[in-house]
């Protein structure tokens, strides 16, 4: 089937030849038809599939036949994130300007007055967060009582981030008769019970993830010790040579964390997660998709929607905790009809996880072997000791594994110029007291230590170890459950 053949009109037929679309996707001709035809609509499917399009130019195609009053939305899409909430915005507005339609975007995180300004010029189609939407609303910024169509994108997403509530009162501002359109990635009980609530004899269009995955993508599974992740991701970046990554990590607080191990590499890398102001989460995309930056560490939530062209490869460094995180990470890749690459970094901990994504899909990722990085593998020339992997275990010398695994941060010997070991004179132990019968870590002068500080601390610190506070006398005063009190918070 082509375009041409789902009724829409020649201005939008030429839109859609302009973004390079030649004929639609499963979930495209599946669903324009039936919002055409004007009923509800219940469908299953996942990021880069095209379901942006799915709703957007039907809702286009009937909103110019008619001229609403100019001021008050016609169409409401309610998505979870901010991020998706632009993307889905920039794909109405390439559609509606061709037939002199207004859309705009009104999400959390940013100054409230350039959207009431908007808002106050009229508009025809709005995409909006839940609850920056409320804000308009109670302001008295906003009337919903003429929207004809409201769209749920990646509804289950929008259950998941606790928008129940949201969710309820948006629907108390709308009114009884509209067409209402469900997209989301999952049918749980919950979506299940939102769709029986919303709509009216919907018809149910349904998009399996393995079609999805199994066309464009291509997967890998690296099985590795979690020591050895981070040395496995860099050995990646480097054989990219240039090309954009988008790394997954699962809390903000790794990706952070992720961010500052692959700077220090060399590599032009930022970070993507809620903690970020709206306007650098933006900027940081609007690089990313430039080139500017290499690599791109993202948490699940941050990357909702996002539509990156010619991304060749994404790493899951942390598995995710459901299937459907999976296929949406993976989606990012292989969009628009190019081939992309998914690799998962998986370590013992995380068998569990895969089995359950691997039942998700019906069939085994293959697995693959990094020589040096993943389990059971040589390690390269050069490499003297990597913790966790067998081979690298009984090759490497017994010293070199004492020198990593003291954590008290021991030493090799080392020879000094008479023949004995650096640091130690005939017959002196490091161990024996200094001159003068005083303790080394005693510098009160008095052979004892110092008096405690007020907050609990002694008064004075041992050399080395960050500055972390000596141990109290015996009798001394302690913290909770007779440990001592180490004068502060841990850093």
């Amino acid at each position: 089937m082509s375009f041409e053949h789902l009724g829409l009109r020649p201005e939008l037929l030429k839109a859609v030849m302009k973004k390079g679309y030649e004929a639609p996707t499963e979930i495209q001709s599946r669903a324009i038809p039936v919002i055409l035809g004007g009923r509800d609509i219940l469908a299953r499917a996942q990021t880069g599939t095209g379901k942006t399009d799915a709703f957007a130019l039907p809702i286009v195609e009937v909103l110019s036949r008619t001229h609403g009053n100019g001021h008050h939305p016609r169409a409401l899409v309610l998505t979870p994130t901010r991020e998706l909430a632009l993307q889905v915005g920039e794909s109405i507005k390439a559609y509606a300007r061709k037939v002199s339609l207004r859309c705009t975007v009104a999400f959390g995180g940013v100054r409230i007055e350039p959207q009431i300004e908007r808002l106050q010029r009229g508009i025809d189609i709005l995409v909006a967060t839940p609850g920056r939407l409320l804000d308009l609303a109670e302001q008295g910024h906003l009337n919903l009582a003429l929207v004809e169509f409201l769209v749920f994108d990646e509804a289950d997403r929008m259950l998941d981030l606790g928008f129940s509530r949201e969710i309820n009162q948006v629907i108390e501002l709308l009114p009884e008769e509209r067409r209402t359109m469900l997209f989301s990635a999952t049918y749980s009980p919950q979506i299940r019970a939102l769709a029986a609530r919303m709509l009216k004899n919907p018809e149910n269009v349904e998009i399996t993830p393995e079609v999805i995955t199994a066309e464009a993508v291509a997967q890998k599974i690296h099985f590795v010790e979690r020591d050895n992740k981070l040395p496995l991701l860099l050995h990646l970046i480097d054989r990219q040579k240039g090309n954009r990554i988008l790394v997954f990590a699962r809390t903000r607080t790794w990706a952070n964390r992720l961010t500052d191990k692959i700077e220090a590499h060399g590599v032009n890398v930022a970070a993507l997660h809620g903690s970020k102001s709206q306007s650098l989460r933006k900027r940081t995309l609007e690089e990313f998709k430039a080139g500017d930056i290499h690599v791109l560490v993202a948490t699940d939530v941050a990357a909702r929607g996002l539509d990156i062209s010619n991304l060749p490869l994404v790493v899951n460094y942390d598995m995710p905790g459901f299937p459907e995180e999976y296929i949406h990470r993976i989606g990012r890749t292989g969009r628009a009809g190019q081939s992309g690459l998914a690799v998962s970094l998986v370590c013992p901990e995380e068998h569990d996880l895969l089995a359950a994504i691997e039942k998700a899909l019906g069939r085994k990722i293959p697995v693959e072997e990094v020589k040096g990085y993943t389990q059971e593998s040589d390690i390269p020339e050069g490499v003297l000791y990597r913790p966790g992997n067998p081979v690298s275990e009984k090759k490497a010398p017994k010293e070199i594994k004492a020198l990593v695994a003291d954590k008290k941060g021991a030493r090799l010997p080392v020879r000094g110029k008479g023949g004995k070991p650096a640091g130690k004179a005939d017959g002196s132990s490091p161990e024996k007291k200094a001159r003068g019968g005083k303790r080394e870590d005693d510098r009160s002068g008095t052979g004892a230590p110092k008096a405690r500080g007020p907050r609990g601390g002694s008064g004075t610190e041992r050399p080395g170890r960050g500055g972390r506070p000596a141990r109290p006398a015996q009798g001394g005063q302690t913290g909770r459950q007779g440990r001592p009190s180490r004068g502060g918070k841990r850093g």
